[in-house]
């Protein structure tokens, strides 16, 4: 296994790295391998997952670049659920050492075959994250991307502490999480006033998770763990609440471009399906995109 700390690393366009897979796994974690066909055409097959990437492409690669403009070298990168691992493999393709870990080997084979098929070079590593210390040790890296992971998880604030060992002191966590205050408000601009008060059942092939994480609590976290706040925003801020297709809701083009005007900008941002925070413990040194107040 090619340690991601040597002054000496280099990588190879025509093979991946070595595929490191573990038998542990979390009875409390939410696992895709039996659903991971259903989880890339819902989630990536249209525009809803094509909106989620123009924001946090924008997002991470603008961190992305200043961060490598700062430190002289390729990054250091590790994806923690990464499911099909889209960012993670396109930070490779850019020569980054990435390594890309999921708890559901279908998801990884997925991420695999596309890395193959572009000669993209890259570490897979098919584990709960809990393991991933009996093989990354003492490594460490400066950027972690956790995304869409946080409320699949039995307990998420215990992944701080694997943050905390992993991630350089003037490395980015890159943390993207379902935000449950949306859940409420589409279902009071449906009229799904009946969903507020039934408890919902758990059902294994519902991507909508059962027990998201509150956006105060995330913050509460990295407040505790010494983080401060680069940027933030809001993935889907408005084309889901829109059940009406007209104007320029009929324009694919057109939705993403005003999902990414208004990403940043409150009151919008927290509106989104999903919020996206980049934190470091030193701010890295960082200023990345303007943050905007909005005329509301």
């Amino acid at each position: 296994m090619t340690n991601h700390n040597s002054k000496n690393h280099t990588t190879s366009s025509n093979s991946p790295k070595s595929d490191t897979n573990f038998s542990e796994n979390s009875a409390q974690d939410r696992n895709f391998d039996a659903i991971a066909d259903h989880f890339e055409r819902k989630v990536y097959g249209g525009l809803k997952g094509q909106i989620r990437l123009a924001v946090l492409n924008r997002d991470i690669g603008e961190m992305v670049a200043a961060l490598e403009a700062k430190l002289g070298r390729k990054l250091r990168i590790l994806d923690v659920g990464a499911g099909l691992g889209q960012i993670s493999l396109s930070l490779a393709a850019q020569g980054h050492h990435c390594t890309i870990n999921d708890i559901s080997a279908a998801m990884l084979d997925k991420a695999r075959a596309k890395a193959q098929a572009d000669g993209i070079d890259a570490r897979f590593i098919t584990a709960p994250y809990q393991t991933l210390p009996n093989v990354l040790h003492d490594e460490k890296f400066d950027v972690i991307l956790c995304h869409a992971l946080l409320e699949w998880l039995g307990e998420p604030d215990e992944i701080m502490a694997f943050f905390e060992r992993y991630l350089v002191d003037c490395g980015v966590l890159s943390l993207c999480f379902y935000n449950p205050a949306s859940l409420v408000y589409r279902n009071l601009v449906m009229g799904n006033f009946y969903q507020l008060d039934a408890p919902k059942p758990a059902d294994n092939k519902s991507l909508t998770p059962n027990h998201p994480v509150a956006a105060k609590d995330v913050e509460r976290w990295l407040d505790a763990y010494g983080y401060r706040t680069l940027l933030r925003s809001g993935v889907r801020v408005f084309s889901d609440y829109a059940p009406l297709k007209r104007g320029g809701l009929t324009n694919p083009e057109a939705v993403i471009q005003m999902e990414l005007r208004y990403s940043r900008q409150l009151p919008y941002r927290l509106m989104g399906r999903y919020l996206h925070v980049l934190a470091s413990k030193d701010g890295a040194g960082l200023v990345l995109g303007d943050e905007f107040e909005g005329d509301a």
